[in-house]
């Protein structure tokens, strides 16, 4: 319930923000700052694993032309999961379930016991590319982009018994497992003008990743929604085009 709770006003901010779209088109952007920077709030999702992880988004970006952009993103959060047998490949998976039958059968765990380990998470991503703009609203911004980059990730799981223990001391002897995998997508939403150089920028990405694939049978597509303030600064991409001056 704490994370649906918590993702809700990253969803809703989507659904307010595209509902701008019926906003009349009075006048095309003046205004298209060569430069922008944002920093909000980040919920990153992965469903497959039934993890959750807050944090924050950042992007800087330089805007050669009204339509098209070039930048960097980076975001990061943390959360928590439960390392289950059916996330694992079948072969380690028939092993962990024989030694647990073995556990079982000498009473030292209940009939009834199912491995679920509880784990620390935390996440980073990188990346760098071109994004589409769609200035036809004097006020509103919309932006699609490909999502291609990085991403690194920390596990610490907690064994909370004995044969937690001897599980986790196979699987992550270190106490921890650190990766880094590649991932890809698509990402878009919109950027509401609040004035000249300020916005609120509200955005989606979905991409697909498979990160400790040494002991995770499947990727997964994860989900980041984010909202928070944009800033746009420096000459005007917008008045390029016509040879005018910058205002």
């Amino acid at each position: 319930m704490r994370t649906e709770f918590l993702r809700l006003p990253a969803v809703a901010s989507l659904a307010v923000l595209f509902s701008l779209l019926g906003i009349p088109a009075h006048a095309q952007q003046a205004y298209v700052g060569r430069y922008d920077v944002y920093a909000g709030f980040a919920d990153i999702d992965s469903p497959a694993l039934g993890l959750n992880e807050q944090g924050f988004h950042a992007q800087a970006g330089m805007n050669p032309k009204r339509w098209l952009s070039f930048g960097a993103d980076y975001s990061a959060g943390s959360g928590s999961q439960l390392l289950t047998t059916n996330l694992l490949p079948a072969a380690l998976q028939a092993q962990i379930n024989a030694a647990q039958a073995g556990y079982i059968a000498l009473g030292l765990l209940p009939q009834t016991y199912h491995l679920a380990v509880p784990t620390d998470a935390s996440t980073q991503t990188f990346a760098f590319g071109p994004q589409l703009a769609d200035r036809h609203y004097s006020r509103l911004t919309l932006f699609v982009r490909p999502s291609l980059g990085a991403l690194r990730e920390r596990a610490v799981p907690h064994p909370a018994d004995p044969f937690q223990k001897v599980i986790v001391a196979q699987l992550a002897p270190a106490g921890f497992k650190l990766d880094w995998t590649g991932f890809y997508g698509l990402g878009g939403g919109g950027d509401f003008a609040l004035s000249k150089h300020v916005g609120v920028r509200a955005q989606m990405d979905f991409v697909y990743n498979h990160p400790f694939n040494d002991i995770l049978a499947n990727g997964r597509w994860t989900f980041r929604y984010s909202i928070g303030p944009s800033f746009h600064f420096g000459s005007n991409a917008a008045s390029a085009r016509k040879g005018s001056r910058t205002p």
